[in-house]
């Protein structure tokens, strides 16, 4: 099975700037699980891809997330993380270089880097949204 090239670019809590934007370097990854564990990271090869549609079948949400084992992909709270952020691309349409830096819709005292920071320290890995897409018709 080969592995397919995205053009979008990678999206991380713990840094600013997509990998596309520092002209395709990878940096170290600077998270909360990280710093907590001394460990350094690892590749992110696992996660899920999660999808949600409005009641009214006009709008939809998909997600790719990823994190660094099945383990933590095949928990509940990451499955709802996963559904936290396709509720926020539904409901706030984000721009791709903005989404982390908006406020999360359920509480607007977290941006969404914030739930995802939570969640890295809940699990213990880190955690990246990959790409994200939402549909409107």
């Amino acid at each position: 099975m080969s592995k397919q090239k995205s053009n979008m670019p990678d999206y991380n809590p713990s840094t600013s700037s997509s990998r596309a934007e520092r002209g395709g370097r990878r940096d170290k990854v600077s998270s909360p699980s990280h710093s907590l564990r001394g460990r350094a990271p690892k590749e992110l090869h696992q996660g899920i891809i999660e999808a949600y549609i409005h009641q009214n079948k006009k709008i939809g949400a998909m997600v790719e997330l990823r994190c660094e084992t099945d383990f933590v992909a095949r928990t509940e709270e990451f499955k709802k993380l996963g559904h936290e952020l396709c509720l926020q691309i539904a409901a706030m349409n984000p721009k791709k270089s903005s989404f982390l830096r908006q406020p999360w819709i359920r509480d607007e005292t977290k941006t969404i880097k914030d739930l995802i920071d939570d969640y890295i320290s809940k699990t213990g890995e880190n955690i990246v949204v990959k790409r994200f897409n939402r549909y409107k018709i």
